[in-house]
């Protein structure tokens, strides 16, 4: 099979979307400790549960599926960054505009923690829209449609806090 093959597909969307979970459990960890509203902090609670979660499951498929764990997204993927921190840190171009460091001195966290999750869930939508027309485990398939569909219900409930706290954004 080619190199974007069905199974390539499905490793390469478990290798970038583990890193991008990283980024958005970092996130939530920052308004866990920061946030000032409990509907931030729930959101945030909700957002490192579910997608510890889905890393775990997504790990133990590839070991399964592949036979080893899963590199690191910069490491022989021919895609991604080269150097730099790992584990989700720095995640600027797959993270939708995610910048841990503006986010952990934001004079408001709670504005700042909704204007950043925003484009990061729209990232990781697009990339699990993307993947499921190729992905060749129904389980990946089902796992990136409940995907979808959280994180489009989080965007609209973070948009419409963002429309009552603050005006139009």
């Amino acid at each position: 099979m080619g190199r974007m093959g069905a199974q390539s597909m499905d490793q390469h969307f478990i290798v970038m979307m583990i890193p991008h979970h990283d980024g958005a459990i970092a996130m939530a960890d920052l308004a866990l400790s920061r946030a000032t509203r409990p509907e931030i902090k729930e959101l945030a609670r909700s957002i490192k549960n579910s997608q510890t979660s889905e890393n775990a499951q997504m790990r133990a498929w590839y070991r399964q599926w592949f036979g080893q764990p899963v590199p690191n997204w910069n490491q022989g993927t021919g895609l991604g960054r080269t150097g730099g921190a790992g584990g989700g840190m720095g995640m600027g171009q797959m993270g939708g505009g995610t910048d841990l460091t503006a986010l952990s001195t934001a004079p408001d966290i709670d504005r700042a923690f909704i204007e950043q999750m925003i484009p990061h869930h729209q990232m990781g939508v697009r990339m699990a829209t993307m993947a499921q027309a190729n992905s060749q485990h129904q389980e990946l398939r089902l796992l990136q449609q409940a995907m979808v569909k959280a994180q489009s219900q989080e965007i609209e409930q973070m948009r419409q806090w963002y429309r009552s706290w603050y005006g139009s954004p």
